[in-house]
């Protein structure tokens, strides 16, 4: 806590110096100046810290420590605080015992945190690299501390060594002395050999949330005799991802910026940041088929200071808010009232299919917008291409548009918020017809069989002439056969659930076997087959079970029928070993006397044709 007045009586100055010590002493960056020195001070972080009190607390000390996450999280900081923990001395002198409660600063407490203690051993892997580095590591690991309970090594980046230096580190971390701890710390673990990460203990410290961040802000601007508004304060920590080095680093440039007053004007100019409220009328604008004032509103925003590339993911974080609350009824936490209560304005106004539209062209256009040699430019662009896409309706709600010749047009799903919805005549689904059972029929024989096999009548082929045109699921699927195209054939009978059938219109569900490309390969086929455009929708609908799973279904049926069939249990008990393939219907005697098979061929009494 900076005091109201130094010795000599002058006043503090913004930033943490005094007015005749300003000139004379280097401003110390506030990541730095305000780093933890006390596992109590982390935040975000309890349960890395309640893990290790209790490690702590019962003796169970790990060998390794593997710290992870993402940059500004802490990983640098926790390890010196764990080397000062496992040497905590109290300054009174002592043996005393590793603790994280350290409450007053101990003997080797100071040259830790200052990185200047001979027993705790920094180095940074992504200079040092090499298996002679770590070789040399090694080599004084043998050795015991020179005046600390544990000599310890931290190695930073850890995932930049080289293949042949964690082929060296293997044995010792496997078998360390005693007196030997490492504290490994990397923001790409999945670089790191797992036969090293099965060796340390790991801990993922979490990114900050933003409320907790901003309180931390608010604290560090009290201390440092600084004034802010909560608005300016919930910016930076939004802005800063979750990174406590990130958020002070803004703060410090904001500091100086306002000349210690921090205003969400300040901070949005800084950033290149622009006004939520702006961004959420912008998004009415997009998402009403308006592109002509959205590029207006653009580049009024842009004028103003905000970078079109920031524009853009503000875009997409207000599609995500507004998703939030139509999905779930829940707001970001990080979020004004007046901004949650535009987005719960939006929810009820926009479909999800709309929202999840405008989100994938946003997070596309922002790469986009990055990477361009004219931002601006590319900006206005993905404005545009949202606007005309934002009207479009969905591909399940043209083809019930198109299906639905007695009514007045289908019902609005698209992603304009101007459009009311229409009235919509429900659709029925044609769904395939499933013939009933066949009775069993078991015609008396000489001599028992050992199977009784024949198979159910299959459904009559499609008489297609130069240009088919298939009235029904089954006749499409016999289309298919009738052109030989038996992958396309296959794929429709075992891998698909009609949704719905129309002629000329096709709604179904693909299971995950089925090829990605089948709905557009059905469409090119059914229009080369037919002469006509046919609208082929892959929906995420339950249809009926596939046509391959129906037809097992009836012959199962049948089979269980037929067991209980007299004759078949009689020749089921001459031949124990059998069992019951297929089932057909037996043969009739026409009016001529000649018996009929299932399929229409005659043939004589002694089994000929006629």
């Amino acid at each position: 806590m900076v005091k109201a007045e130094d010795q000599q009586g002058n006043a503090p100055q913004p930033g943490g110096t005094t007015a005749s010590a300003a000139g004379h002493q280097s401003h110390a960056a506030l990541a730095r100046k305000y780093r933890p020195k006390l596992f109590s001070e982390l935040i975000g972080q309890n349960a890395m810290v309640q893990t290790l009190r209790n490690a702590f607390a019962s003796g169970r000390i790990a060998q390794a420590y593997m710290l992870t996450g993402v940059r500004g999280v802490g990983k640098t900081t926790t390890a010196r605080l764990i080397a000062r923990a496992l040497n905590y001395v109290p300054p009174g002198g002592g043996d005393g015992a590793p603790t994280l409660d350290m409450g007053e600063e101990g003997e080797h407490c100071r040259a830790i945190l200052e990185s200047r203690h001979l027993d705790v051993v920094e180095m940074d892997a992504a200079s040092h690299t090499g298996i002679d580095d770590v070789r040399d590591l090694i080599d004084s690991a043998h050795y015991k501390p020179n005046i600390a309970r544990y000599k310890v090594y931290i190695i930073d980046e850890v995932h930049m060594l080289s293949k042949q230096a964690f082929n060296g580190l293997l044995k010792t971390l496997e078998e360390p002395p005693e007196h030997v701890k490492f504290i490994f710390a990397t923001t790409e673990v999945r670089k790191v050999p797992v036969t090293v990460l099965s060796r340390c203990q790991r801990f993922d410290l979490k990114r900050i949330e933003v409320e907790p961040l901003a309180a931390q802000l608010a604290s560090i601007v009290a201390q440092e005799g600084a004034e802010a508004e909560p608005a300016a304060l919930m910016m930076i920590a939004r802005a800063a991802e979750g990174s406590v080095r990130d958020a002070l680093s803004i703060l410090d440039r904001a500091i100086a910026f306002g000349s210690g007053k921090i205003t969400a004007e300040a901070v949005r100019g800084l950033l290149g940041l622009a006004d939520r409220g702006r961004i959420f009328d912008l998004l009415e604008t997009v998402l009403a088929a308006d592109p002509g004032n959205a590029l207006k509103s653009l580049a009024s925003l842009t004028n103003d200071g905000a970078e079109p590339a920031q524009v853009i993911a503000d875009l997409a974080d207000a599609v995500h808010a507004v998703t939030l609350v139509k999905a779930a009824g829940v707001s970001d936490p990080a979020t004004s009232e007046t901004e949650r209560a535009r987005a719960t304005g939006l929810a009820g106004r926009l479909s999800m299919s709309a929202l999840a539209r405008a989100w994938q062209m946003l997070l596309k256009g922002h790469e986009e917008v990055r990477g361009a040699a004219r931002p601006l430019a590319a900006a206005d662009m993905v404005l545009v291409r949202l606007a005309y896409a934002a009207d479009l309706p969905t591909p399940a709600d043209l083809m019930r548009r198109l299906g639905d010749a007695s009514g007045p047009g289908g019902e609005r799903t698209g992603g304009s918020i101007s459009a009311a919805p229409a009235q919509q005549k429900p659709v029925q689904a044609a769904m395939p017809e499933v013939p009933p059972p066949v009775p069993p029929v078991v015609t008396p024989t000489a001599a028992p069989a050992p199977v009784v096999e024949a198979e159910a009548a299959d459904a009559a082929p499609l008489k297609a002439g130069p240009l088919a045109d298939p009235k029904s699921f089954d006749d499409l699927v016999a289309l298919a056969e009738q052109k030989r195209d038996l992958k396309l054939k296959n794929a429709l009978t075992e891998q698909v659930q009609l949704v719905r059938f129309r002629p000329g219109h096709l709604e179904i569900n693909p299971l995950g076997s089925a090829p990605k490309e089948l709905g557009q390969e059905l469409m090119r086929k059914l229009k080369t087959w037919t002469g006509r455009v046919w609208i082929v929708v892959v929906s995420g609908e339950d249809g009926a079970p596939p046509l391959g799973a129906q037809r097992r279904a009836r012959e199962a049926r049948e089979i269980e029928q037929i067991r209980d069939h007299p004759q078949v249990k009689q020749v089921l008990q001459h031949f124990p070993g059998a069992r019951i393939a297929t089932v057909r219907p037996a043969a009739t005697d026409d009016a001529s006397g000649e018996k009929q098979e299932p399929d229409g061929e005659a043939f004589k009494e002694d089994g000929t044709n006629p």
